[in-house]
């Protein structure tokens, strides 16, 4: 048997997995073989120890096919995996809010003066002038006590616009429940409900302020829905890929190996459908202030994990009235952002370039 094992088919790869200059990134590629047979790896001569092989192979395209190629008595055999150069990484974090309703419903009942008037649009644009911080918030279209977007006022339009370079809206859901929406969904259903709120947010904040989803609530779709999402703009989905105590789960329906990998590791590419899939790093609302400094100092300190800081919370644990109201939500927040600033990890907006560049 033939096979490449590193690097995984869909990997997207930066200067921190091998060596990158004006030509290309150079790429140690693994695998085994039978024993005692000649490999090569895009034509360059492979080092043999036992059913390992190994070839330092350049990548020089945005995508690139790596075959490893083996002769034998029955004849050619080839193994092939295709991936993902991201040719012009540098560190990057990008912060994305799930479940966001009340502070639109706050706002279109208390009218207030400006935007921020909101504490919670007032702690993120806080954020935003301490340390640049940019911001993807996910929304709904009904609350649950059947408050609807289209009682939210257009006259923050202008408001809205003129803070679009770092605050923007998605879609998350229709609602916060049914939990799971769109696990079983058709992806007309889906496709459905993200054009309803998509055309909420162009009216009461300018187009400027959409941005194309790349959270699904539950972090669960039908295979099916992928292409239709890629042709409705998505080029990036994040979620939850690592295993947990009931098994692997909002993680796009990705198989074993593909959800191992990329909890292992940064973004996976599916070329079928196009969508890049990330790995959220850390939960605001999951995990204690004092352990959100050690926690990112793990994954810096891993170079598989250490280029993009995908980093994540709800917007619910902000407000007092909620059943799980987190008093310190803020400063874990500010815990976050602070750390990847200091450490010199620019904010982006996952939808602008790939995966913010």
């Amino acid at each position: 048997m033939l096979r490449i094992d590193e690097p995984f088919h869909g990997a997207v790869l930066s200067h921190r997995h091998g060596t990158q200059d004006e030509r290309g990134l150079t790429l140690p590629v693994t695998g085994r073989a039978p024993l005692d047979r000649r490999v090569t790896v895009n034509g360059v001569e492979a080092v043999r120890e036992g059913e390992r092989f190994s070839a330092e192979v350049p990548v020089t395209a945005r995508e690139q096919d790596i075959s490893a190629v083996m002769d034998g008595t029955l004849g050619r055999v080839e193994h092939t995996v295709r991936v993902v150069w991201d040719r012009d990484s540098r560190p990057r974090w990008r912060f994305s809010i799930d479940d966001n309703v009340y502070w639109l419903r706050d706002v279109a009942r208390t009218g207030y003066d400006s935007l921020f008037d909101c504490f919670y649009l007032a702690m993120l644009r806080g954020f935003h002038e301490r340390y640049g911080a940019k911001f993807t918030v996910n929304i709904y279209f009904e609350a649950e006590d059947g408050w609807l977007l289209t009682e939210f006022p257009e006259r923050y339009r202008a408001e809205f616009e003129a803070n679009a370079d770092w605050l923007v809206l998605a879609c998350h859901a229709y609602a916060n429940e049914p939990d799971r929406p769109y696990q079983y969904a058709s992806p007309q259903k889906l496709i459905d409900d993200i054009r309803t709120v998509d055309e909420q947010i162009v009216r009461i904040a300018g187009e400027a302020t959409l941005a194309p989803p790349t959270v699904i609530h539950w972090g669960m779709v039908v295979p099916a829905a992928l292409p239709a999402l890629y042709d409705y703009g998505v080029r990036v989905l994040s979620g939850g890929f690592r295993a947990g105590p009931g098994g692997r789960d909002v993680n796009y329906w990705q198989d074993e190996e593909r959800s191992e990998w990329i909890a292992r590791n940064e973004a996976l590419k599916d070329f079928e459908s196009g969508i890049v899939f990330s790995n959220i790093d850390l939960c605001g609302n999951r995990v204690p202030l004092a352990e959100i400094e050690p926690s990112l100092g793990t994954i810096a300190a891993d170079p598989r994990t250490a280029e993009i800081m995908d980093l994540f919370t709800h917007e619910q644990y902000f407000w007092p009235f909620y059943r799980n109201y987190i008093p310190d939500h803020a400063q874990r927040l500010d815990a976050m952002i602070r750390w990847v600033t200091e450490r010199g990890y620019e904010p982006v907006l996952f939808h602008e370039g790939f995966l913010g560049i």
